[in-house]
């Protein structure tokens, strides 16, 4: 990273972000070409959860080739300044890399499912109606990877030294 004093290293805070927020824009390659889609997730054990429709670009593309970039970014925050340069942004975000495969198992699903809906502040272990479940794609993205980056302003805006 080229502005070493951005970079998030710590996994707690990396992982903090990831559980707080509620989009990931998921990045694949469709025959040579970037195919960028933004999902609703949940996140847990170093794993990306996604819900899909049983049919769709998405999936022929993930079935072509699993490797994919994601990124998410925590808090966001435009700052005003006196003149129009002064202007910025205060953030966090996540970019890492990892490969997709399609959740097939029942009980899988419905612990993935259960993972998307908590990250979107429902209480655990919620019913889900067996013929939806069965149904719909669930998608497990594996992290290898990930990196963080925080605005230069974060801490003197946050008003904290670390996080």
């Amino acid at each position: 990273m080229r502005k070493a004093n951005q970079e998030i290293t710590d996994p707690k805070t990396l992982e903090a972000i990831l559980q707080k927020a509620t989009i990931v824009r998921l990045a694949m390659i469709d025959n040579g070409m970037p195919y960028l889609l933004p999902f609703n997730f949940g996140y847990s054990e170093n794993c990306i959860y996604i819900h899909a429709a049983p049919v769709g670009k998405k999936l022929d593309v993930l079935r072509q080739n699993p490797q994919v970039c994601f990124e998410v970014e925590g808090e966001t925050t435009t700052v005003e300044g006196d003149i129009a340069c002064r202007w910025s942004t205060m953030y966090r975000s996540v970019i890492g890399y990892g490969k997709v495969e399609i959740v097939t198992g029942f009980d899988e699903k419905l612990q993935a499912l259960d993972v998307i809906m908590q990250q979107h502040g429902a209480p655990a272990n919620m019913v889900f109606d067996p013929k939806e479940v069965e149904f719909i794609v669930v998608l497990k993205l594996m992290i290898d990877s990930m990196t963080g980056k925080q605005s230069s302003n974060w801490n003197r805006l946050r008003g904290n030294s670390e996080e």
